[in-house]
């Protein structure tokens, strides 16, 4: 089972690794609102990982229903990074230079969470990639009832441990960024994610 748990691992690593939104928000929010915020921002997209990645491993038929929706979907969250993107730029437009740091209220660890979940699985189209990275890795799967399951707490593993490295960097680099600095971050990553936003809509 711990070949199978690391396979899994390695998926979930290769599947949260790439720079998307989700990465974008991750680090803006480490920098704004500390490292606790930050790693419920990427939580929340690995909770989402493993849940596809257990659709993916036990092949469903919700896997079939919530792509046969992914346009829906998609647009949705196209939606909601745009909002995220607008709602970056402004903050970035309204705080001054050398202004006091708000400190983040206390729900804003589970609103991070829950966000970036609900990104997560608006993007239904996910669910392809670990269903490409898993159908090899099912089939030795098999030799357990139980494999599957350890395959998909490998995704999840894998998923978040990347995520606590990216918080844990970003986090290093925290007290070195000035307010101005912080302040372009704003503008460039509200930017980022409002077209990333607008390009989902229009592929939905």
């Amino acid at each position: 089972m711990a070949g199978i748990f690391l396979q899994g691992a390695l998926v979930g690593l290769a599947i949260a690794a790439p720079v998307g939104p989700i990465g974008l928000l991750c680090i803006r929010r480490t920098l704004r609102d500390g490292r606790l915020v930050g790693l419920s921002t990427g939580m929340g997209a690995a909770t989402a990982d493993g849940i596809y990645g257990l659709l993916a491993a036990t092949g469903l038929a919700l896997s079939g229903l919530l792509l046969s929706h992914g346009d829906w979907m998609r647009f949705g969250g196209g939606l909601l990074i745009v909002f995220l993107g607008v709602s970056t730029f402004m903050r970035g437009l309204r705080e001054l230079p050398h202004a006091p740091a708000k400190a983040p209220s206390s729900h804003a660890p589970l609103k991070a969470y829950a966000t970036t979940f609900l990104l997560t699985l608006a993007n239904p189209a996910t669910i392809l990639s670990f269903v490409g990275m898993i159908s090899g890795l099912s089939q030795g799967a098999e030799a357990g009832p139980n494999a599957s399951y350890w395959l998909v707490l490998g995704v999840f593993c894998g998923s978040a441990l990347w995520w606590m490295f990216l918080v844990t960097i970003t986090a290093l680099m925290r007290g070195l960024i000035s307010d101005r600095f912080m302040r372009l971050i704003d503008f460039g990553s509200g930017g980022m994610l409002t077209v990333w936003g607008i390009w989902m809509i229009v592929q939905a």
